[in-house]
Order: structure tokens, then C-alpha cells, then sequence
């Protein structure tokens, strides 16, 4: 089945955990926790969906953070920061990702998720 999700003035944490339940199967009828869904989910509009400019500037405590591995290797990013080098897509790509059980069916599972600006 193909889910398509506007995401026009509405937050991307809503967005990405009605995606992400939609991606794990949890939508049909015959929901199994290790399979990947035959489901691809859409969503549009992620250019327009609500942010405040406090949490844009970092100003909330929501960075984005990895590990290189070396010592020292924090890397954080703000929300603006990852706007301005992946643009939205990039935003909802990370939420829906940490949003999904951490196994071998989220790369599968990713891979029915397309976001269109």
C-alpha cells in the first residue's frame, strides 16, 4: 500500500511517528515485528512544515549528534545547520531513522520512505 503524509504546518516529530509506524507494518492487518512491511509511505510538503526559529537557532538543546569513534570526535550540529547542508528531506530522513527499531529491517525499511520538498 502507498501512505501519503502532507506535512504542511505540522511538526516534524508528528510526522515522522505516524511515518515510521506506518513503515514498521503496524497499520495493517497482518503485522508482524520481523518482516518489512509492504507499505511506502510519501511525504510532501516537508519544505512548509512548522519550526519555530528558537528551535532553528539550537536555542531548545535539539542538536544533531554523531561519533567519529576517535577521541574528541563529538560532532553536534543545530537543526538550522542540517537545514542549511541537507535541506528538509535530510531533517525528516534522521527523525523517521531514529524512530525505527535499531535492527537489521531499518535500512529495508527506509528504503519505502521518499520525502518530495
Amino acid at each position: 500500500m502507498k501512505y501519503t503524509i502532507d506535512a504542511a504546518d505540522k511538526k516534524i516529530g508528528r510526522i515522522a511517528s505516524e511515518a515510521a509506524a506506518i513503515l514498521m507494518g503496524k497499520k495493517d492487518v497482518s503485522f508482524a515485528k520481523n518482516t518489512v512491511a509492504n507499505a511506502k509511505v510519501e511525504i510532501i510538503n516537508a519544505k512548509r512544515a512548522y519550526i519555530t526559529a528558537k528551535k532553528r537557532a539550537g536555542g531548545l538543546g535539539d542538536d544533531y549528534v554523531r561519533y567519529t569513534g576517535h577521541r574528541g570526535g563529538i560532532k553536534s550540529q543545530t537543526l538550522g545547520e542540517v537545514i542549511e547542508i541537507g535541506g528538509m528531506k535530510r531533517v525528516f530522513e534522521l527523525a523517521v531513522y531514529s524512530m525505527l527499531p535499531k535492527n537489521k529491517l531499518r535500512a529495508p525499511r527506509l528504503k519505502n520512505l521518499t520525502i518530495k520538498d
